[in-house]
């Protein structure tokens, strides 16, 4: 994140917008612009055409605020796509594991366990990658992030038996984590308020795509070629992925500057490899995002998301092979096209969890004259809930019922319903955490993710005995009481109760 102010030629400081809004509790009518020169509000006027901005950039062309609409999404694009790569990786042979099972000699629910164990290092990982990047900067680390997986990847394709793969895969979640956490802070870092949600989504809805499109790809992969190409083309694209960003991905961290030139800041955010922040690391700082468990909002906010993510993107997700492939004799690329669900619904759930959520808070703006809390968005968050349910319902009873060596579309049909509202809430829930915690947008990002990724690693050595105890159908209202136990209810106490959990007015940012 930014430091609390940025440095102003002249020696004149503007104070960035937490500072305003402690001093807007005592001048509840103060215009946070009154305290800038006006050298600064014409630059403000010059490079955003307006002073209506939260929080207020300083006159610093490096400043990601200041940077150019084409910029600041080509960066986020690039890092969205890192972020979407680590769910990718870790999904990607789901539709092999037979073709794996049969090469190196094991069970198919050992091979299971690559995937799973991705999906736990995902989670604890970016752990030790973001006090790193706070130092050194986001650039430095994706860049080596990027590398190192390329590195793991091509020792995936080169395993001589089942030990060695997993110790690779291993490897390559660790090294491809940092964007799915740090994601959330590079977003802040660069966009305004008002358009966060927007962006937030282009980020979560990356990280959540990943889960499906890794096996709808390389289904295609193991059923036509050798399923070792799977790891080759991700060696690959991390590979691609390393050049772009060495080109077109500048640095977010920001923490202000005296020098003011265009060419000065291309230095700072191309060609610079120096520590950033010069501040002592801690070791408080490896496990300071764990510490957010005392925060409710965030706490609460995480935990109705992750409900949500366990069921409809890795339920949906990890048990496909045994659920549907096994009942209706799918090959490898016809297990891959199921998932073909999972990536419209959610394509067409971040239309309302992203965009629509900004057009909703914008508006209420407008209504009231100030801006809203952040529990106003949490409206949205219902339809998100209620949809995951219905879709869940759906797939898990239509699954049973469907006739054996018959394929069926209606538990496809499910899984989209699913995906839709758990893209909703998604970025809902996201944006609502950042919105309550932003001095450390990171930390929330990281906290999330391991929180996630924790419950979707313990969630596929249950879901089995779930489905042999209770029955495929039945399971739908073990999925129901989970969801409405720790995800719709604890919602609504937000929304009842929120403001008085953290200090903020209307105001806050």
């Amino acid at each position: 994140m930014m430091s609390n102010e940025h440095n102003i030629p002249g020696g004149a400081t503007a104070k960035s917008s937490s500072d305003y809004v402690e001093e807007k509790h005592t001048a509840i009518n103060t215009d946070p612009t009154m305290y800038l020169p006006e050298s600064h509000k014409a630059y403000l006027i010059e490079r955003h055409g307006t002073l209506d901005l939260d929080p207020i950039p300083s006159m610093d062309p490096a400043d990601p605020y200041n940077w150019a609409v084409w910029k600041k999404t080509v960066n986020l694009a690039l890092v969205a796509f890192h972020a979407c790569m680590g769910t990718f990786t870790a999904a990607a042979i789901i539709a092999a594991y037979e073709d794996i099972s049969l090469d190196l000699g094991v069970s198919i629910q050992r091979v299971s366990y690559l995937t799973s164990l991705q999906i736990a290092i995902l989670g604890g990982a970016p752990l030790f990658w973001k006090p790193l990047s706070h130092r050194f900067g986001r650039r430095p680390i994706f860049l080596l992030s990027l590398i190192l997986s390329c590195v793991c990847n091509i020792g995936c394709a080169k395993s001589p038996d089942y030990a060695s793969m997993a110790a690779c895969r291993a490897l390559v979640a660790f090294f491809i984590s940092p964007a799915m956490a740090i994601g959330s802070g590079v977003v802040t870092e660069t966009f305004f308020r008002h358009e966060r949600a927007k962006y937030m989504g282009i980020w979560t809805i990356m990280v959540t795509l990943g889960v499906p499109i890794g096996p709808f790809i390389f289904g295609f992969v193991a059923q036509r070629v050798d399923y070792r190409w799977i790891y080759w083309v991700l060696a690959i694209t991390n590979g691609i992925q390393a050049i772009l960003y060495l080109f077109f991905g500048p640095e977010t961290r920001y923490i202000g500057a005296d020098v003011q030139s265009e060419s000065s800041a291309f230095k700072r955010e191309y060609m610079s490899l120096r520590r950033i922040d010069p501040t002592p690391i801690k070791v408080s700082e490896f496990y300071h995002p764990l510490t957010l468990f005392t925060n409710i909002p965030v706490l609460l906010a995480t935990i109705a998301y992750s409900m949500v993510f366990l069921f409809a993107s890795v339920l949906n997700s990890v048990e496909v092979p045994q659920l549907l492939q096994s009942k209706f004799e799918l090959n490898a690329q016809q297990l891959g096209l199921q998932f073909l669900g999972l990536i419209i619904g959610s394509l067409l759930g971040e239309q309302l969890g992203g965009f629509m959520s900004d057009m909703w808070m914008n508006a209420r703006a407008k209504t009231i004259g100030h801006k809203p809390a952040p529990e106003y968005r949490l409206w949205l968050s219902y339809i998100g809930f209620l949809l995951t349910i219905v879709g869940m319902i759906v797939f898990l009873v239509c699954t049973e019922q469907a006739t054996a060596g018959k394929w069926n579309v209606k538990p496809i049909i499910g899984t989209g319903i699913a995906a839709f509202g758990n893209q909703v809430v998604t970025t809902v829930m996201t944006t609502y955490a950042v919105d309550t915690y932003p001095q450390d947008a990171g930390s929330v990002g990281v906290f999330i993710n391991f929180v996630r990724s924790t419950w979707g690693f313990i969630g596929p050595f249950w879901f089995t005995s779930m489905f042999d105890s209770v029955g495929i159908a039945k399971s739908s209202g073990v999925v129901t009481a989970l969801l409405m136990g720790c995800s719709f209810f604890p919602t609504v106490y937000l929304q009842w109760q929120g403001k008085r959990l953290y200090n903020h007015d209307s105001d806050k940012v």
